[in-house]
């Protein structure tokens, strides 16, 4: 079905027959390094999310071996194709097997608009059941997919439910355009031809039309299954130009039998890659503008199509974009729907937003690590209908530093002094590998892209413009991300574990969260028996040394002595610690004297040293 095929319906022969194939499981040869690797075939999913780590590629802005980007220099804002490629992915399998990547999240590579420069990104479909030739094709897809699995990587496909592409233009009075203002009603509109160009003659969407005309498959084609009323509302209006649907009861149409037909299309169009392709997960684009109920039921249709065919923790997870004071609104799209009538469950956990925007700001100086613990508190009590335990909460959430809807990445190149904030990346790096959710990596982060500006174009370079360095193993982000994928391999607790914020003392004798930017944020990670502590320093310019309580039950001395298994700096003050016991009385914990004995550990840290200690 490659180059000029054209699949126009979700019951096309060819669909079918993928539905078929999937459930007959087999194997195939890929070879790795020379040698074959026989890889399964619907491949297993991983028992349990949270022992992979996401980097998250931009597939238009990570790699061609073929050509240089289009637009030099390579991190230059540009909105249009640069020529990143599928196969540039594959290329690089085994430098990003080697930073530890357990899965790979790739931006949506389904059919965009024709002839439209700006759908580069990939979030504006024009038929979700074809590969847009821009990216490659279909089998540059099956290739990607079968040799990340040769390798034990996972890939996960991004789509989108709440809109498609720019797919037809609006009609204001003879004048055209791509976007307009939110109407009180619909507007006329002129669906486009396969060059992009509005027809005036298709006021409505034409039965039948040449392939990249309009929208397909022909199930999507049909005006009422649009909104038509312009930009304007989040809930109910275009997203920019890309044309927003009628997911809602509105469409209900039972004289085709269907109940809600662009539902229903868009399940079917995506379980198809699922059996097509072979893909591990899917990242579902704005689905904070989707109803709740469609995105439970849509988790639930693709969780329960991929265990049918023996993928059975198929991965979703969803863009639900809040600030740090809300996660109500989290809540009501993924775990357990327990505090609902029916204890639905929904899709299976959600882009950390409300973390990003806490973590970044007690990085950067503007929250302190009581703020961080006061925000993971709430977090407790905001879900504490949706898991058994507050260890839980670690499945429930995709957590990152960068993504590509940002106008500044997390790391800032200082021109007068390159090297001046190394320590607070990899510090922050640090955190995200240790702090409860399951890890996401923006591309190019471990080589030191530091793009900043006024638009999201800023982070969005074109990696591979970078040459010979744009894939070094050897970088130093490239190393840190690398040892921290190791030590979250190696300890349980970090993938697993409860979480506690600890409090923390200059004196040995007064014990507090830091209540002030530039403090030490110290936190534990314990499952069953063993605590592992996170200690950082997040002054850039003053060595801390003091004590951090830990669990008086958990560490006796005849325990085993405690150490540091990681520390951020090339010299760093954390190597040495010690455990120290207090008698009742002799400390007190935020100003209450304590009535029991306390158990400590002591450390030292330099300005911007995140260290990490275990028994």
């Amino acid at each position: 079905m490659d180059g000029a095929s054209h699949l126009d319906s979700v019951y096309a022969q060819e669909v079918n027959d993928a539905f078929a194939k999937a459930n007959t499981p087999d194997s195939r040869p890929v070879k790795v390094k020379g040698k074959d690797v026989a890889v399964p075939r619907p491949y297993p999913s991983p028992v349990d999310w949270r022992d992979e780590w996401i980097y998250f590629i931009m597939v238009d802005r990570f790699n061609n071996p073929d050509g240089d980007p289009r637009n030099m220099p390579f991190d230059a804002p540009f909105s249009g194709f640069q020529g990143g490629t599928l196969t540039g992915i594959t290329a690089r399998l085994d430098y990003l097997h080697g930073l530890g990547v357990g899965a790979l999240w790739v931006t949506p590579v389904v059919m965009g608009c024709p002839e439209q420069e700006g759908g580069y990104h990939g979030y504006g479909f024009q038929n979700p059941l074809e590969i847009d030739p821009r990216f490659g094709t279909e089998q540059d897809l099956v290739d990607l997919v079968d040799a990340a699995h040769a390798r034990g990587m996972r890939v996960i496909l991004d789509v989108v439910l709440n809109h498609a592409g720019d797919v037809f233009a609006y009609d204001l009075d003879g004048n055209v355009c791509s976007e307009c203002g939110l109407s009180g009603g619909k507007y006329p509109i002129q669906w486009r031809d396969e060059k992009g160009h509005p027809m005036k003659e298709w006021s409505e969407a034409p039965a039948k039309c040449p392939p990249g005309a309009a929208i397909g498959p022909k199930e999507l084609r049909d005006n009422a299954y649009f909104r038509r009323q312009g930009a304007g509302s989040e809930a109910y209006g275009d997203f920019c130009s890309l044309k927003e649907f009628v997911t809602d009861a509105a469409c209900e149409d039972p004289q085709r039998g269907w109940r809600m037909p662009v539902r229903d299309t868009l399940i079917r169009a995506y379980q198809y890659l699922v059996a097509r392709y072979d893909v591990d997960g899917l990242r579902i684009d704005t689905l904070k503008y989707v109803e709740p109920d469609f995105a439970r039921i849509f988790g639930n249709a693709m969780r329960e199509y991929a265990a049918s065919i023996g993928k059975a923790n198929f991965f979703t997870y969803g863009e639900i974009w809040e600030g740090a004071d809300n996660q109500e609104t989290i809540k009501r799209y993924i775990g357990a729907y327990s505090s609902e009538t029916g204890g639905v469950t929904g899709v299976d956990a959600a882009l950390d937003f409300p973390l990003f925007f806490k973590l970044r700001d007690m990085l950067k100086g503007s929250e302190t690590p009581a703020g961080l613990a006061r925000f993971f508190e709430e977090r407790k009590h905001v879900f504490a209908n949706h898991m058994s335990s507050h260890g839980e909460a670690s499945r429930y959430f995709v957590t990152f530093l960068d993504n590509h809807d940002q106008k500044n990445r997390f790391y800032y190149r200082d021109p007068q002094n390159p090297h001046a904030y190394d320590a607070q990346l990899t510090m922050a790096m640090g955190l995200l590998f240790t702090l409860q959710g399951i890890p996401c990596l923006y591309y190019g982060t471990e080589q030191g892209l530091c793009g900043m500006g006024d638009s999201d174009t800023c982070v969005r370079e074109a990696l591979w413009g970078l040459g010979e360095a744009a894939f070094d193993a050897g970088h130093p982000f490239y190393q840190a991300v690398r040892k921290l994928s190791e030590l979250r391999n190696d300890q349980p607790a970090l993938r697993y574990g409860r979480q506690y914020f600890r409090p923390v003392s200059g004196d040995g004798v007064d014990f507090g969260i830091s209540p002030y930017p530039g403090g030490v944020l110290a936190f534990s990670r314990i499952l069953n028996d063993r605590e592992v502590l996170v200690v950082g320093n997040t002054s850039t310019t003053t060595l801390w040394s003091g004590e951090v309580l830990v669990d008086y039950a958990l560490n006796a001395p005849v325990d085993g002595a405690w150490k540091a298994l990681y520390s951020n700096r090339d010299d760093p003050a954390a190597m040495s610690c010690e455990l120290t016991e207090k008698a009742p009385g002799a400390c007190a914990i935020d100003g209450r004297v304590s009535g029991g004995a306390v158990r400590a550990v002591r450390v030292a840290l330099a300005p911007m040293e995140l260290a990490v200690y275990g028994r």
